[in-house]
């Protein structure tokens, strides 16, 4: 199974897919390196994060996608080198992961929604469907083409108020997981977890921001 997670609404994803590869035990067998994506990595407690990573957990026979940063426009690209990563380990599911606007006050509970090419059975006990929303991105560009790929696709959406780091909806993404998954999930500190990967994206992605509006800022070589 491969779960994939960019930036999106609320960074559902990445902040999802980072808990995932600390909460699991993972190996990182990859990463993906396109034109479109910028070329910069963050450091963080003496490790480096890249832009696309692909992690591997043996246990439950997972591949990982955790991504930082995405380019402008390569949603049809990274979705196509996920399908080809999908076709060549065999796998039976692509799961990607995303979030959805919502007018709810903050603080509320919020659902979360799927979508999927393969049985709603228990899904339906897990999520609900995702009758209305715009959906962009790699998740988009995978769903488009959902015809012309032989793996079944599941889309798990959390509701999010904005675009800021949104960890309530990343834990309720990771609660559906673990109920779709099995991965015996410890339901109790994930919520503080979250939010510290939530802190920890942020100071990425302003120190991400800040670099490359510096870089701008340099003179060239010749001046």
């Amino acid at each position: 199974t491969i779960i994939e997670g960019f930036p999106g609404i609320g960074l559902v994803g990445t902040i999802t897919t980072e808990f995932l590869t600390e909460h699991l035990t993972t190996e990182k067998i990859g990463s993906v390196l396109i034109d479109d994506v910028p070329a910069i990595v963050a450091v963080h407690s003496n490790k480096v994060i890249e832009p696309i990573s692909i992690h591997y957990n043996k246990k439950y026979n997972i591949v990982i996608v955790h991504a930082i940063t995405l380019g402008k426009g390569s949603g049809w690209d990274i979705a196509e080198i996920i399908q080809q990563l999908a076709s060549e380990l065999n796998a039976k599911e692509i799961i990607s992961i995303e979030g959805v606007g919502t007018m709810k006050p903050t603080g509320e509970t919020s659902a979360v929604f799927y979508y999927s090419t393969v049985g709603k059975q228990l899904l339906n006990k897990i999520a609900q469907p995702l009758k209305e929303g715009i959906i962009v991105g790699v998740t988009g560009a995978l769903l488009a083409r959902r015809e012309d790929y032989k793996v079944p696709i599941t889309a798990f959406f959390a509701e999010t108020v904005s675009n800021l780091p949104d960890s309530k909806g990343s834990a309720n993404i990771i609660r559906a997981l673990d109920a779709y998954l099995g991965l015996d999930v410890d339901p109790k500190p994930l919520l503080k977890q979250a939010q510290q990967f939530e802190e920890k994206l942020k100071q990425i992605m302003t120190t991400a921001k800040n670099t490359t509006e510096l870089q701008k800022k340099q003179p060239s070589y010749f001046g």
